[in-house]
């Protein structure tokens, strides 16, 4: 069992994943309230959801040893968003299944930082974890983080592609593309670290 013990934080070159702090919760709010960050999402989130999402992310943590880390810049503190694994909620034919995912502050875009941290994610999942496999997911809309799905080297499964079930089928966001990572390939080095 100490294998699954869940570590303190996980740590890359530029970046702290940890568990959440009280301080977390207003640039947490204030980055689900944005209407960039959310556009891929229904609905952006108010601080009362914000502080319940939290809450939901730390029981996750404490249940399944796993979950949405809260990630900080190592080089002095300032909060990123989240970058974790998850467990979906709703019914596809691919679950059920621990995802990969993540949400950043638009002033965090384009350094690399999600990529940087679902890398230390998959390797928990794979190592830690002994997952078999990981998966991600979005909107087929959401160019972003489609592309650091290829960049993490995760394989497009065009026919687990999907109509995402919490949204009416005529939804511009519903159809979602899915993507797929094993343990061998991940073990044979296939992320470029």
């Amino acid at each position: 069992m100490a294998k699954y013990t869940l570590p303190e934080r996980l740590t890359t070159k530029r970046l702290f994943l940890r568990r959440w702090i009280d301080s977390d919760l207003e640039p947490f709010a204030a980055l689900n309230s944005d209407p960039e960050v959310m556009r891929h999402f229904p609905s952006t989130l108010d601080r009362e959801q914000t502080a319940a999402m939290i809450k939901r992310i730390e029981n996750s943590f404490e249940q399944d040893s796993l979950g949405l880390w809260a990630v900080e810049e190592s080089a002095g503190g300032e909060f990123v968003g989240f970058v974790g694994l998850s467990k979906p909620k709703f019914t596809a034919t691919f679950t059920p299944c621990v995802e990969v995912g993540w949400r950043l502050a638009k002033h965090h875009w384009g350094k690399g930082y999600a990529l940087e941290a679902a890398r230390a994610s998959l390797a928990d999942g794979f190592e830690r974890l002994d997952l078999a496999e990981i998966v991600s997911f979005t909107s087929r809309l959401n160019v972003r983080s489609i592309k650091v799905m290829e960049r993490l080297k995760m394989t497009r499964d065009q026919d687990g592609d999907f109509m995402h079930p919490v949204l009416a089928e005529d939804h511009p966001l519903a159809p979602h593309v899915l993507y797929r990572m094993t343990a061998p390939d991940f073990g044979r080095g296939k992320i470029d670290i």
